[in-house]
């Protein structure tokens, strides 16, 4: 194996090493500059930390625009920190202060978006460096200065100096798994149509499988980093939302499998499947290429909604008798073709928005115009900061402590008067970056890697004494290891090279021997112990039980939106009750629950150690709050549909759809309850045929009227009923997770 093939291995599309390429070249050239060439040690300090800031601890994605606009902002939000830094940085209670509200706010802002969670270091390096490094206002110039050259070179480095391949991993997986989607559709359609002639059976099979992996991949992705991979632009917030439709679509396509015997609805289905492929399939091409008209999915759209209109209709009329065996089930393939219709029509929605937003020109993108229908960049921040302002958020608790860490450290160091805080600040982020963000990684580490990077750059400290000449050979070469070790070999290995690179530059600013690494030593023990105490006073907990409680919310409160969507439903079908307003309040808390425990997963992948619940269990929780979700928005979106208004008195069907929906949000409720507290997951209980009876008897006025034609209101009754007992099949999917994450809870109590 060649270097590069064992780099390729380890290093995904060669980032690492592209950014190192760049901060090798341009971090020792800017230190020189400021430090030689303007005689300014201090401008040559801050632009070679600058340097590292911007280009080793960020690699922004995206369009070159994309990025270069990203990195501009950091480069602008860093000058902000410097100059808060630099104004607090005399007096010591201020500076300590400071840096508890700046370090939450920024850890913080990291729900807000995957640019600001990326740049999250680079930020928290741009104030703790100059907050404890005291010095006056006269000192600002020389600081924006360095700050301001490393900026500038640094956008112009990812532009133009070995720029990353554009790469939008989760957009061409969506493109990839809906296409592979509709040609699953297709193809079912050819098998009921052919008469299932065994070849035809075959390929259904293998299209099966296919676009199955191709989702599963698609989710894979999705939970593949450290944070929520979106920003804050329209497109990438409903790619978002267009994940979780394209999972649900699979889920319910697995619950439809082609069949023999659909009776009188066979061809009305075949032609709601053709009429989503069609679509599906249109909306997979815009995803790739961008390269139609705005309004190219709204024949398609069209379409398909009057094939489920005359489906609807279809199955409305040519039911069997209401009192023969075979009635419920007739009803089966045409609400699963309702079901999968919904969720294509809201994937191909979500479709149009994204590819209306990537298609805006760049003074669009720059006013901040949106498409039609798209939510605004101030509601989103809105949305996602509410969801985490609760204490049962990871992200709060990563923020409080991570915050007050860091200004501890301030603090201390500067009462204990060690030579320099800012390498006690250093060990503090050090831990924080493995241990707060990553709650079960061992600081140990950390602290064993900066120990180790101490000591190799005492030794060659002690041995070149003050042959600076050699230092500056040697600068390049740390500051490659240093931004390829965390790749290619481990985290603490990167914590060596980092700390190497800066013993090098103070060694070049101000030569003092051994003394400096030994003094280093110390300070950097400090900051690991500061940050060990904080992290163990304010959140012991860890990734798993706050995973758990995360698990535990979601499933309540989607459970609730789902009661809510049914009493809605069914208020708009009787007259003798007034409407039921839509469950608004229940849908923002099911959003904000099921954000958070989309972080709280996150930090739980990213934890090291062993995993007591198996990633698959965690799934499969994950993957039941989703659902619930989606399914309370079919029943909204099904009830929505209905134009008749209230007719007669339909108190029975409407009690027996209600208790149904009750019973089912009670059965998550309890569930959710005995992930975190000492009681049992409760018995499944499977469809309750009694209970279909006494439906079917209560709708049996409108099934069966002087036409003897069925009601459009009557079968809506039981597709709600379809769409509960779709909810409650998830059930034996969760009793095992749920139940062994409950067991692991009670051990560690």
């Amino acid at each position: 194996m060649t270097v590069l093939e064992w780099l390729r291995s380890r290093d995904n599309n060669l980032s690492a090493l592209r950014r190192t390429g760049r901060a090798a070249i341009i971090l020792p050239s800017l230190f020189a500059v400021g430090n030689l060439v303007l005689g300014n040690a201090l401008t040559g300090l801050f632009a070679s930390v600058g340097s590292v800031a911007l280009l080793l601890f960020v690699d922004f994605g995206g369009p070159i625009r994309d990025r270069v606009f990203a990195q501009g902002a950091l480069v602008l939000a860093g000058g902000v920190l410097i100059s808060l830094g630099t104004l607090v940085s005399r007096v010591v209670w201020l500076a300590a202060v400071t840096t508890v509200v700046v370090a939450f706010v920024v850890l913080f802002a990291a729900v807000v978006s995957s640019v600001i969670a990326s740049a999250t270091t680079s930020l928290l390096v741009s104030f703790i460096l100059p907050a404890t490094l005291p010095g006056s206002l006269a000192t600002l110039p020389d600081r924006l200065l360095g700050w301001g050259m490393a900026g500038v070179v640094s956008m112009a480095a990812v532009a133009v100096l070995w720029p990353s391949p554009v790469r939008n991993p989760l957009r061409l997986a969506t493109a990839r798994a809906c296409a592979l989607l509709a040609q699953r559709l297709r193809t079912e359609v050819e098998c009921v149509r052919c008469g299932f002639l065994p070849n035809v059976v075959a390929q259904v099979d293998d299209v099966v499988a296919e676009s199955s992996a191709a989702v599963a991949a698609l989710r894979d992705s999705f939970f593949g980093t450290p944070y929520r991979p979106t920003g804050l632009t329209t497109s990438t917030r409903t790619l978002v939302r267009l994940i979780d439709e394209v999972v649900w679509l699979e889920g319910i396509l697995a619950r439809m499998p082609v069949a023999e015997g659909h009776g009188a609805t066979t061809a009305a289905v075949s032609e709601v499947k053709l009429a989503a492929a069609v679509l599906l399939d249109h909306g997979a091409g815009l995803l790739k290429v961008v390269a139609s008209a705005p309004d190219d999915l709204m024949a398609e759209l069209a379409r398909l909604r009057d094939a489920r209109g005359e489906m609807e209709a279809t199955a409305t009329s040519a039911l069997p008798d209401p009192d023969t065996a075979e009635f419920v089930t007739s009803l089966e393939p045409s609400f699963r073709a309702q079901e999968m219709s919904f969720a294509i029509s809201a994937i191909a929605q979500n479709i149009e928005l994204t590819v209306a937003a990537r298609r805006r020109t760049w003074w669009e993108h720059l006013i901040g115009r949106r498409p039609d229908g798209a939510g605004s960049a101030l509601s989103s921040v809105q949305e996602r900061t509410g969801a985490h302002v609760a204490w049962n958020s990871v992200t709060l608790h990563n923020s409080l402590r991570g915050g007050i860490a860091l200004g501890a450290a301030v603090l201390i160091a500067e009462l204990t008067g060690v030579e320099h805080s800012f390498w006690v600040a250093f060990g503090t982020m050090a831990v924080l970056r493995s241990n707060a963000l990553s709650t079960g990684q061992s600081a140990v580490r950390a602290l064993l890697g900066t120990v180790a990077g101490i000591v190799v750059g005492s030794v060659l400290i002690l041995l070149l004494g003050h042959d600076t000449a050699v230092f500056w050979a040697l600068l390049p070469i740390a500051v490659v290891f240093t931004g390829l070790a965390p790749a290619v070999i481990s985290f603490a290995a990167g914590q060596a090279g980092f700390t190497v690179v800066l013993l090098l530059l103070f060694s070049l600013i101000a030569p003092a021997g051994l003394r400096i690494g030994l003094v280093r030593v110390e300070d950097v023990a400090l900051g690991c112990a500061v940050s060990l105490v904080v992290g163990v006073v304010f959140w012991p907990r860890g990734a798993a039980a706050e995973l758990r409680r995360a698990v535990a919310d979601g499933l309540a409160e989607s459970a609730r939106y789902l009661r809510g969507a049914v009493e809605y439903g069914v208020s708009r079908c009787d007259a003798l009750v007034p409407a039921t307003i839509e469950p608004g309040d229940e849908n923002r808390r099911a959003a904000a629950a099921a954000r958070r425990l989309d972080d709280a997963f996150r930090v739980f992948l990213t934890e090291r150690g062993p995993k007591h619940v198996p990633l698959a269990d965690v799934a499969a929780m994950i993957t039941a709050v989703a659902v619930l979700r989606l399914t309370a928005e079919a029943v909204l979106d099904l009830w929505r549909r209905e134009t008749g208004g209230p007719a007669g008195d339909r108190t029975a069907a409407r009690a027996e759809v209600l208790a149904a929906g009750d019973e089912l949000a009670h059965w998550y409720e309890a569930t959710a309850d005995a992930l975190t507290g000492p009681g049992a997951v409760p018995p499944v209980k499977s469809r309750d045929p009694a209970a279909d009876a006494r439906l079917l008897t209560a709708v049996h006025r409108d099934l069966s009227g002087d036409d003897h034609q069925g009601t459009a209101t009557a079968v809506k009754m039981i597709w709600t009923a379809d769409h509960l007992d779709a909810a409650r099949r998830l059930q034996p999917t969760l009793v095992g997770p749920v139940t062994t994450a409950a067991r692991h809870s009670s051990l560690l109590s």
